[in-house]
């Protein structure tokens, strides 16, 4: 086990977070109770199974240092390396520790960007501190918009959870029960599984083998031109426009990315700033969202969680 502690540039809340994840339904998150995050994740060269006991220290600014126990659980039989065998596995899960709750990110200009904005400033006296609190890698936000395409968010969300008892890693994080996503050289021996369809199952497979390629590495993503990690990310099959996004923005952590292909941010969007029966549709939001640079993946989040039946009733816990 190795503690780290990660310092908050900005105003960052683990508590907000929590909520946030206890009403997303990809996540199913529940045990935020006690005002730990625990985390359960395979590495993508499928070397190590990470988890994390996560907590924040509690100061009156959201600004508290956050400290994570990070233990790595070397597995039974990896996968081949997709990363340079001197990577240091700690560094490693560490910042993705950190990718997850967005706080590689540099959100010191947030609070003065948000007060220029009324709307921004009223999302942010809402729900304070809350950051986007990210899929556990690409990898894994691939395999879920795979497993979730043209089926209800509830029943996605129940064969990811079964797919990870059966053939991930179960592990205990902080007195928790927790079954890590499979790895994506396991994932990649599945060829039939309750809720998959034969043709998810190889999409899944596809998914898997860009993982082990390290075609799905956050940074990587992140340090292309958001258009061509986007046309990159279209060439797996079964990832669209929409998926696209999902995985650079909620996989990969993309802080400055103003979602194109998601209705329902829109729909919010349009009403927070009152722009019902005016034209221009997406192109007039992509506009009104240059404002919000370099955070407009942020205040997207903070757009669609206010409009969240699931997340909204949290507030003021």
């Amino acid at each position: 086990m190795k503690a780290v502690v990660l310092t908050p540039r900005g105003p960052f809340s683990l508590a907000a977070g929590l909520r946030f994840l206890e009403g997303f339904t990809p996540a199913r998150y529940q045990g935020g109770h006690d005002g730990v995050l625990r985390l359960a994740f395979p590495a993508d060269d499928g070397r190590f199974t990470v988890t994390a006991a996560v907590q924040q220290e509690q100061t009156p600014d959201n600004a508290g240092a956050v400290h994570a126990e990070i233990t790595l659980h070397p597995a039974a039989a990896p996968g081949t390396p997709a990363s340079p065998a001197d990577n240091d596995p700690w560094e490693t899960a560490a910042a993705g520790v950190a990718r997850i709750l967005s706080l590689d990110v540099d959100g010191a200009r947030f609070p003065a960007l948000a007060s220029a904005d009324p709307v921004v400033a009223a999302l942010t006296q809402e729900l304070p501190g809350l950051r986007p609190v990210c899929f556990n890698s690409p990898y894994e936000a691939a395999a879920w918009a795979v497993i979730g395409h043209r089926v209800r968010m509830s029943h996605a969300a129940a064969v990811k959870t079964l797919l990870s008892q059966r053939h991930g890693r179960r592990v205990e994080v902080a007195g928790q029960e927790l079954f890590a996503f499979p790895a994506p050289h396991v994932l990649r021996t599945i060829t039939t599984f309750p809720g998959l369809t034969e043709v998810k199952i190889e999409r899944l497979q596809a998914v898997a083998d860009a993982a082990a390629a390290g075609e799905l590495d956050a940074a990587s993503l992140r340090g292309m031109p958001a258009q061509d990690a986007l046309a990159a990310l279209q060439k797996l099959p079964g990832i669209g426009p929409f998926s696209a996004e999902l995985v650079l923005i909620r996989g990969a952590g993309h802080p400055d990315l103003f979602p194109r292909h998601e209705p329902r941010l829109h729909a919010a969007m349009t009403t927070a700033y009152g722009l019902e029966g005016q034209p221009g549709g997406v192109p007039a939001l992509v506009h009104v969202a240059e404002r919000w640079k370099p955070y407009r993946s942020w205040i997207a989040l903070l757009l669609r969680a206010h409009a969240d039946a699931n997340i909204t009733p949290a507030r003021g816990r």
